[in-house]
């Protein structure tokens, strides 16, 4: 099988390079073709791509349209059997995507497969799996609860314990998600309502839907930097984003009571949280208080939000009319985006 590719770059230029070069280490033996969206950041990764990495297609939207939607733009240039969806700050190690590959042939009726991801320091990403989001577990969910409680529906970490076959989960993170091309096209490509983040779980839905399983395989490993170009946004964006990201999901998927459900949950659960933070931080010092500092400002932000108070994230959310599925994207489609083939 051909296995296509496609990476989504705002910014990231580096760790596009970086994860370049992981794909060229670790997948010389396999038939692979590599697809590079940059979502309108107009960095240097059309430069270096045509220095360093020619063979790989590189598509320019000329605005920041989003990750579902540079996504879906890249997908119109797929032509491989399956498709990896993969994020710039990964780097996949020895036999990862042979692996996944493998399992996606192999097991039954999967929709599905994402690798094992690993911090810097080698140790197992939390954020490997999810389940699908409702108000309870967003709610209650913290790194905390992933810890202790990882059998728990909360900590939704069970998989994780597991070092061996492949294992069913509800949903699998972003970062790394290989499934075959007409599965993607079958279910419309991501969900264009969204800008950022919840799209993964959207998606892993969509694949549920029709009757297919996801699966997390364990001997399959990727290094996931963590956020990459987000990631050091702590920023109002980013934590904001997030909420909003989850409430529309699920307005999209359960409908409006359901999403003032989730509302009123993470009031509740930013209320109570600043209100152990507080005390915490009255009664530390040194670095443990500045960081309950960032936490408070956090959860502050969560609490406004949950208040509608952050209504400028309204912006970069997609009225449900404008939805279409990845087979809508063309290059000659008369759109703001264009595409153009590195050599």
């Amino acid at each position: 099988m051909k296995v296509s590719i496609l990476i989504v770059n705002w910014n990231s230029c580096e760790f596009v390079r970086q994860c370049l070069m992981s794909i060229r280490k670790t997948c010389s033996g396999l038939q692979t073709e590599v697809i590079v969206v940059d979502g309108g950041s107009f960095d240097a990764c059309k430069q270096m791509l045509a220095t360093e990495f020619p063979e790989a297609l590189f598509v320019q939207a000329h605005d920041n349209i989003g990750f579902g939607r540079s996504n879906n733009l890249g997908f119109a240039e797929v032509t491989g059997d399956a498709v990896l969806l993969l994020n710039p700050d990964t780097e996949l190690y020895e036999s990862a995507l042979q692996t996944l590959l493998d399992q996606l042939l192999a097991l039954p009726s999967v929709g599905i497969v994402g690798p094992r991801l690993l911090n810097c320091d080698g140790s197992i990403q939390s954020g490997s799996i999810h389940v699908l989001p409702t108000p309870l577990t967003e709610a209650f969910s913290s790194e905390f609860m992933r810890r202790w409680m990882p059998k728990s529906r909360l900590g939704a970490n069970a998989a994780l314990l597991n070092v061996g076959a492949p294992v069913e989960v509800e949903a699998i993170a972003g970062a790394c998600i290989m499934l075959p091309t007409e599965v993607f096209r079958k279910v419309g490509g991501f969900t264009e309502r969204y800008f950022m983040y919840a799209e993964d779980m959207d998606l892993c839905l969509k694949v549920r839907n029709l009757g297919l399983r996801i699966y997390h395989v364990p001997s399959a490993r990727v290094l996931h930097h963590g956020g990459g170009s987000s990631r050091l946004q702590f920023s109002k964006f980013s934590v904001v984003m997030m909420r909003e990201a989850v409430y529309t999901y699920m307005v999209i998927n359960h409908g409006m009571f359901k999403a003032l459900q989730y509302r009123i949950a993470m009031l509740i659960s930013a209320a109570v949280r600043l209100g152990l933070l507080s005390f915490g931080w009255s009664v530390t010092r040194g670095e443990k208080r500045a960081s309950r500092v960032t936490s408070l400002r956090k959860w502050q932000l969560v609490l406004n939000w949950s208040l509608g108070k952050e209504s400028w994230v309204k912006k970069y959310w997609i009225a449900g009319s404008h939805d279409t599925s990845a087979t809508n994207h063309t290059s000659d489609s008369g759109s703001n985006d264009a595409i153009s083939r590195v050599r």
